[in-house]
């Protein structure tokens, strides 16, 4: 297959779905996350526009499965070219005193504790050649913000220090910054918001990878 593959570390909503789609069909698309529905919707959307995807249904904080699904990615593709990761749990906003157990564990679990095998699995996926994305959003310390806010900034911190060890031999390691999206994270944490004035994901997508390929900015 000559056709670049993007892995899209939840992509069944929000910016991650909108990231799938706008790199269809110039890349091949293996998309991951926990809601099959959802997946198959954005198969739905790849495929209207002549591209391809390869659904994982699977949780990105099980580790022996993405050990599982990066193993299988070698031996179809080799590697692949991109990795956008967008899964991510938010948990309501909360006084820090009032923090639900399970809903800690859950952010720790998928914010930063995935990180932890995720990227040793993919950077030899990437090579030196490849691209990581990440994507931050600085709530560590504001009030609320308790569970979603300091793991969020400690997935961020270990992607800086990922982006600092491969400056000079690969892979590419980049941290955007989305604007205020309509999204169900933003509706979760701002349910009364005015949703007119945030960004559409779609446009965010392709805004944000304008900033890798200005060709996509028209």
């Amino acid at each position: 297959m000559n056709t670049p593959i993007a892995l899209i570390t939840g992509a069944s909503r929000g910016l991650g779905f909108a990231l799938a789609e706008a790199l269809a069909p110039e890349y091949h698309v293996v998309a991951v996350a926990r809601t099959v529905g959802a997946l198959e919707e954005l198969d739905d959307a790849i495929k209207a526009k002549g591209g391809e995807a390869t659904l994982a249904p699977m949780d990105v904080s099980d580790a022996k499965a993405m050990a599982h699904l990066c193993r299988s990615v070698h031996d179809r593709w080799g590697g692949i070219d991109l990795w956008a990761h967008t899964a991510i749990h938010s948990a309501q906003l909360t006084p820090a005193a009032h923090i639900d157990a399970k809903d800690w564990k859950n952010s720790v679990q998928t914010n930063i504790a995935a990180m932890g095998h995720l990227i040793p699995y993919i950077a030899p996926l990437l090579g030196s050649e490849g691209t990581a994305l990440f994507f931050d959003d600085p709530k560590g310390g504001e009030k609320f913000y308790g569970q979603y806010g300091p793991t969020k900034t400690a997935q961020i911190a270990l992607a800086r220090t990922w982006a600092a060890e491969t400056e000079k031999t690969g892979p590419r390691v980049r941290i955007l910054a989305p604007r205020p999206m309509a999204t169900g994270l933003r509706n979760r944490f701002h349910p009364g918001e005015n949703r007119d004035a945030l960004a559409h994901p779609r446009d965010e997508a392709q805004r944000l990878l304008a900033l890798l390929d200005p060709a996509r900015e028209a």
